[in-house]
Order: structure tokens, then C-alpha cells, then sequence
């Protein structure tokens, strides 16, 4: 059944198709990842977010990254500005700037070698007859890319008659298409103005023809036969559509340019309101490459093929039930209901970036189209379906079987060793790689949205992603400040831990990551200092104040800097020692959780709240999707996600294994290590209590001991601290305001830990 058109069309309406190829001057300062028409891009290809000059700036960061220009007109001057970016020492590669005359035999322009850390502008002059100009990234030394930016082309200045069509003040390149429309059996005139931009040879035009499948349908109402030196003069077209519909034919301007002879307009024309609707369907829908978080789609074009293209649909969980409505233009990220748009272009392959996670049945719906603009006509009979579903984890079988053991006394290292060392992605490529292809899904308008992991804020941008711009930040879980290594000279910012993706997010910087700051991660009691959306800072039970995260990351965090203790725990290195944090007597190798962050944070993270919160948030599909993603950058995994035990086993205070594991760890009064022949002795009396009670430990040497009393939730609802001497120490605690029910003491000191239950009446 056809659809209702929504927008209002009148009589007659003029529209340029977009074209392979562009007119001069042409040029681009890359603000978004849209180029220009008759610019392409191929390869590794991508954006600096923070890099241009201005910021952002075209990235090449692969042996045969290229970018390139396809023009019409002889060509003028060639100006870009250039750096080298590497990880230290000069520069190393070679980058070319080459021309050709046909896109396929390419003669090079500029040969640059030592490029330097700082944008540096460059002029070449392309040879007349050139129609093509490229940059390639024609051999890359590991550690080196290069950034482009404000590439200006302009026209060349030409002495001989040379020919350039304009409708109204938009230049119609030689073989490029014009759109208009006009009601059935009414004649509508067309003015196109040939321009001479030659300086002092006269253009001579010999003829202007019509040929095509609807040539009949087109007249010339006028032409001139010659065109002063810089001169102009008018070329009238009539258009009287014979029937509704799409009506195509070429006008052919014979004419003595050198280089442009014929030059020809290809007529789009539409009688009444809409293009023919496409015949028939596309055929064929097939998935490959299918992973957790990203998979290819194709499909066979319709025969006879659109001249629009296709519009394709993609519904999470359920069959897409969605039509597009004649008329109406949707671009990548727009809605249709319950659906999303994937593409609308002519492309029969499509990788979706729209929300990919694990576990996930996806459906979709191709239909074709023809027409452009408010012409545009779509079939929406019996459209092509299929869908996909996307694996679950994509952890090999024997990952962790075949070295790891929990029941070995070395577990600990064993999963070090199977995590450590792995492969550097460094942190300014986190934006193209990590939020464009991982967090960022599309929406509309063209523009794209990435979420706060803490807070949950959606924030919509236009690629690439700018950091600044965005006022986003890229989070260290685990804090760059609680690094042992954050003293090394002179900085840790090339170091593996510095750059890791399983613990790098996307944060607000302002709202959220300044206001996490260096604190720890935790849970706050009773009215916050600070909130922002799903996050907030206070002060817990102790008094400390901590950031607590919105409730879907809670458990991610923790799996991310529990993640980074067991990755580089043991590692050794060179340098200043962090001399803010301690790390619970361990040595800082160890990369322990602190016990104490800094003079004015003068406590540390609590592992027990992260085991909580990994057990009461466990990993979600997109968590999983992003496990087997960063996998793939850089060769290691998230054992934490992949085994929600493994936490059980190890004491992140001092990066050890507990002897004597409570699987699942999932309170507070579990995962503290316990040592089997502790022969201290601790009794509460009364018991049950009004929560005034004594409680006395016996202790075989002189030692401290920290006591914590937990509710049946695992809260920390009381903790103290105090010397004990050798013998019976009786220590006086008076807790009020304990509401009635079961809580469990835990005393911790170096010898072990010993645990007796509560009753408050």
C-alpha cells in the first residue's frame, strides 16, 4: 500500500545529487568525518580529535592509508598542513602527495621523509591535466602516523577557452546530475549559464544535444555558439514530463575545450511529485564475520538496480514492522518507529555501528529506493528481512584451563602471566578506536552519542569526537595518581599501564571525572556532597568520602581496577617510587589496592566493596561485547569477566592468594585473607545485645586489628581500629541506633582474620 506523502512539494523544485567528482577551488579542514564530495578515503583512515590546526585533522595511520581528491577543471595551487606524530625520536616513513590524469597511473608530487612534531605547510603545483590529486601513507615505521589538515586546492588559471556550467550559483561538474521536477504535461524552463573562465581564447560551442530514455521529454529553448574570454552567457532547457515519474536523459554541450568536449549534464527529472518506484527488492541478506560486538552484512542489489539506493533497517529483539515514508530522506541514526536506520545509501555491504553487544538477536529490513531529496520513492512491498544474532563470549576454550589453577598456590601469578604483557594501543588513539568503533552508537541528524559510564549522561556530537570539545575525559579506573609508576621520569604515559583500554572509559570530565578526582570508589551513607545524574561523592559509613558510580557501572568498575592489579601486579621497574600512596605493607611491584592514597586522602580503596559490587552487577552483554573488542586491539583479556569466581582468590590488598577462598565472595565479611592456623580468639558478650557490648580478642603477639561489623546486605555499618597486646585485650564498643537482625563481626590483622555473628534485639 503506498504511503502518505508528509511533505509538501510544489509544482517545481531544483536539487544537486551529490557526485563523484568536485569542482575547484575545493578544500576541507576535516571538522567532521563527512568529506567532501569528490573526496574518498581508504585504508586505516581516520580523525585526530586533538591534533590539527586547528584540531581536528585527517589521520593516517597505516602503510596505504590514502586520501583523494577527483576534480573537475585544471587544477592551481596544492596547500596542506603536515606533521609527524610518533612515540619518541624523529620521524619515521615515507608519506607521498601524488597526481594523475585517470585515477589509475599516479606520478608523484611530493616525497616527505623526517617529518616533525609540529605542523609545517606545503605547496605543490599538479600538472595541468590532472584530475586527480592523493596523499598515501605509502610505508609506516611502527610508533609513526601522520596528521593533514587545511588542504586547499585551487583552480588553475587557464589562458586557453575553457568551459564551466553553473545553475543558479552551483557549479555542475562535466558528467555531473541535475535534479528537478515539473506536473505532468506542463513545460518548465531550465536556465544554465556556460561560463568561459579561459583568459583569452573564445569557447566555441558547436551544438547542444539530448539523448536518453527520455530525451523526448527535453527540449533546448536556447544555447549560445560562443563565449567571450571570462565571458558568460545562457543555455535554456525545457523539461515537459509526458508522464509521472522519474524522466533521465544527458545533455551533450559540444563545445573546443581541450579537456571537456563533450560536456555533459545527466537530467534527473521527476513528473509530479515523486520518482518511479523501484521494480523490485534486493535479494540475498548474509551476515559474516559475526562476533560479540561487531558483524558484516551484504546482500545481492535489486535488478534492475535503484538509481536511489537502499534504505536499511535494523530492530533490536524483534522483526522490523517499520516502513519509511515516501518523500521523507532518513539518514544514518534516525528512528522509524521501533527501528534504527543503518544506512540509506547505494551500498549493498554495511557494517552497523548502532549499539553491537553480545548475546543479541538483531533483525533487519532493506528496502530500495529511487529518487533524491523530497522525490525520493520507496518499495515497501515485501522488502528484504533477515537477522543475525551475535556470539556470546568469544574466550577461547582452553584460555585459562590449560595454565591457569585456582588450587594453586602460584594462581596468582599464573593469571598474571596469562594476561601480561599484551599489546600497547595507545591513549590518543582511544577516541577512534574506542568511542568510534566500540561506545559511540549513531542517532539523528547524521550525528552520533556516547554515555558517561559513571553518570550515564547520553552526549550527542558530530564525529570525530573531540575531548575537549565534548568535555569528556578518558578515565583511569584505577587512578593514574595510585600508579606505583606514576613517578617515572619523565612520565608513565607510554607505559602498557597507562594506556590500557580494559580500564580506560569515557567520562564527563568536568561534572564527573574532576569530581571522582583520586578518590576511591564507594558506597556513600546518607546525604551526598555532590551528585550528577546516576553518580555521586559523600562520605561512607567511615566518614571517608568516595565516589560512588551509577549502579550499571558499579560492577564494571570494579572488574576494571581489579583488572589492573592483577595485570601488572610483579612487574618491575625503574624509577621514582610513589611516595603518596602505601600499599598495605606490600611492596609497590605488588600493584596492590592503597591503603592510604595521599596526605589529604589519608585511607585507601576497599576491596570488599569492589567484590560486592562484582557480584551485584556481574558482566552485561555490552560488557562482555567490550571484553572480546579490546581482546582484538590488544591480545588479552579481563579474566574477572570471564570467571566471576576468580576475585574469591585473591586478596587485592596485597595481590596474595587466599589460602582458604569463600566462593562466591559476593559481601562484604568474604575475600579478606584468612589463614588456617591463626590461633587467636575472639568472643562477643552480650550476645545478643542492644549494640553495647564487649568484645574481647586474644591475641599471641602484639599486632593491630582492624574490626568491621557488616549487615546482612554487606554493608559496613561500624569499623575501628586498635593495638593489641599479647593476651586477652576486652575492647568496649557502644554502636546505637542498629536495627534488629543478624550482623557479622570481622577482625582483620596480619596474622588472619576471625569472624563472629551478632544479634542486635
Amino acid at each position: 500500500m503506498k504511503k502518505r506523502l508528509l511533505t509538501a512539494i510544489g509544482s517545481v523544485c531544483f536539487a544537486m545529487f551529490g557526485f563523484a567528482q568536485t569542482s575547484l577551488p575545493t578544500s576541507s579542514g576535516f571538522p567532521t568525518t563527512t568529506l567532501p564530495t569528490g573526496w574518498t578515503s581508504s585504508g586505516g583512515f581516520t580523525y585526530y580529535s586533538a591534533s590539527g590546526n586547528p584540531a581536528p585533522s585527517a589521520k593516517f595511520q597505516a602503510t596505504g592509508d590514502k586520501l583523494t581528491i577527483f576534480f573537475s577543471g585544471s587544477p592551481g595551487t596544492l596547500t596542506y598542513d603536515i606533521i609527524g606524530n610518533n612515540t619518541g625520536g624523529p620521524w619515521l616513513g615515507t608519506f607521498l602527495t601524488e597526481e594523475s590524469v585517470d585515477g589509475i597511473t599516479w606520478t608523484t608530487l611530493h616525497t616527505l621523509t623526517g617529518l616533525t612534531a609540529t605542523y609545517a605547510t606545503m605547496t605543490d603545483m599538479p600538472n595541468s591535466a590532472s584530475r586527480y590529486v592523493r596523499f598515501n601513507f605509502s610505508a609506516k615505521v611502527s610508533g609513526n602516523n601522520v596528521g593533514v589538515d587545511n588542504v586547499n586546492l585551487t583552480a588553475g588559471v587557464s589562458t586557453a577557452q575553457q568551459i564551466n556550467v553553473k545553475q543558479g550559483t552551483t557549479t555542475i561538474v562535466n558528467g555531473g546530475t541535475y535534479t528537478l521536477s515539473s506536473p505532468v504535461s506542463t513545460m518548465t524552463p531550465t536556465t544554465f549559464t556556460i561560463n568561459n573562465i579561459g583568459t583569452v581564447g573564445t569557447l566555441n560551442i558547436s551544438g547542444v544535444t539530448i539523448t536518453g530514455a527520455d530525451a523526448a521529454d527535453y527540449s533546448v529553448a536556447s544555447s549560445p555558439s560562443t563565449v567571450a574570454p571570462s565571458g558568460s552567457a545562457s543555455m535554456v532547457i525545457n523539461f515537459t514530463p509526458s508522464v509521472a515519474g522519474t524522466r533521465v536523459a544527458a545533455i551533450n554541450i559540444a563545445n573546443d575545450d581541450p579537456t571537456e568536449n563533450p560536456f555533459i549534464i545527466n537530467m534527473y527529472g521527476v513528473g509530479g511529485t515523486l520518482a518511479t518506484e523501484p521494480a523490485t527488492q534486493a535479494t540475498g541478506l548474509a551476515f559474516t564475520s559475526v562476533k560479540s560486538y561487531r558483524y558484516s552484512g551484504s546482500f545481492t542489489p535489486a535488478a534492475p538496480a535503484p538509481d536511489g539506493g537502499y534504505l536499511i533497517l535494523r530492530r533490536k529483539g524483534a522483526a522490523v514492522t517499520d516502513m519509511p515514508v515516501d518523500g521523507v530522506v532518513y539518514q544514518k541514526g534516525d528512528v522509524i518507529g521501533s527501528s534504527k536506520v543503518v544506512g540509506s545509501n547505494t551500498a549493498t555491504g554495511f557494517v552497523p555501528t548502532n549499539d553491537v553487544v553480545a548475546n543479541t538477536q538483531y533483525y533487519y529490513a532493506v528496502y530500495a529506493y529511487n529518487g533524491t531529496g523530497t522525490y525520493r520513492n520507496y518499495n515497501t512491498t515485501a522488502p528484504l528481512t533477515g537477522s543475525v544474532t551475535t556470539s556470546g563470549s568469544m574466550q577461547p576454550a582452553t584460555y585459562y584451563s590449560a595454565t591457569v589453577n585456582t588450587a594453586d598456590a602460584a594462581f596468582v601469578t599464573e593469571l598474571h602471566n596469562k594476561i601480561n604483557p599484551h599489546s600497547i594501543q595507545f591513549y590518543s588513539n582511544y577516541g577512534p578506536l574506542m568511542v568510534s568503533k566500540f561506545y559511540a552508537r549513531d542517532t539523528t541528524a547524521g550525528q552520533r552519542v556516547i554515555t558517561c559510564v559513571y553518570s550515564g549522561e547520553n552526549k550527542v556530537y558530530t564525529e570525530p569526537f573531540d575531548w575537549t570539545g565534548a568535555n569528556y575525559s578518558r578515565e583511569h579506573t584505577y587512578c593514574h595518581s595510585w600508579m606505583p609508576t606514576v613517578n617515572m621520569v619523565p612520565d608513565n604515559s607510554s607505559l602498557p599501564e597507562y594506556n590500557d583500554y580494559h580500564m580506560l572509559t569515557p567520562t564527563n570530565q568536568i561534572q564527573v571525572n574532576a569530581m571522582r578526582s583520586n578518590y576511591p570508589l564507594g558506597e556513600v551513607a546518607g546525604a551526598p556532597i555532590y551528585t550528577y545524574l546516576g553518580c555521586k561523592v559523600g562520605n561512607d559509613i567511615h566518614g571517608h568520602k568516595v565516589f560512588e558510580p551509577r549502579d550499571a557501572d558499579k560492577g564494571d568498575a570494579a572488574r576494571a581496577m581489579m583488572y589492573e592489579c592483577i595485570t601488572y601486579t610483579g612487574v618491575p621497574y625503574s624509577g621514582p617510587a610513589n611516595t603518596d600512596c602505601v600499599y598495605s605493607g606490600a611492596p609497590a611491584t605488588s600493584w596492590a589496592l592503597p591503603s592510604y592514597i595521599s596526605s589529604s586522602i589519608p585511607y585507601g580503596q576497599d576491596q570488599n566493596v569492589l567484590k560486592k559490587w562484582h557480584y551485584q552487577d556481574p558482566p552485561d552483554d555490552l560488557e562482555i561485547a567490550r571484553n572480546d573488542y579490546v581482546d582484538s586491539l590488544q591480545g588479552n583479556r579481563n579474566p574477572f569477566i570471564d570467571s566471576i569466581q576468580y576475585v574469591c582468590y585473591i586478596d587485592f590488598s596485597t595481590m596474595t592468594k587466599i589460602p582458604v577462598a569463600i566462593v562466591p565472595c559476593n559481601n562484604s565479611t568474604t575475600g579478606i585473607n584468612e589463614v588456617a592456623d591463626n590461633s587467636d580468639f575472639m568472643m562477643i558478650a552480650p550476645n545478643p545485645s542492644d549494640g553495647n557490648f564487649m568484645l574481647t580478642y586474644k591475641a599471641t603477639k602484639a599486632q593491630t586489628v582492624s574490626m568491621n561489623l557488616y549487615d546482612v546486605m554487606g554493608r559496613v555499618v561500624y569499623s575501628s581500629e586498635t593495638k593489641l597486646s599479647i593476651g586477652y585485650n576486652p575492647i568496649e564498643i557502644n554502636i546505637s541506633g542498629l536495627s534488629k537482625g543478624i550482623y557479622t563481626f570481622v577482625c582483620v590483622t596480619p596474622t588472619g582474620r576471625k569472624t563472629e555473628k551478632l544479634v542486635i534485639e
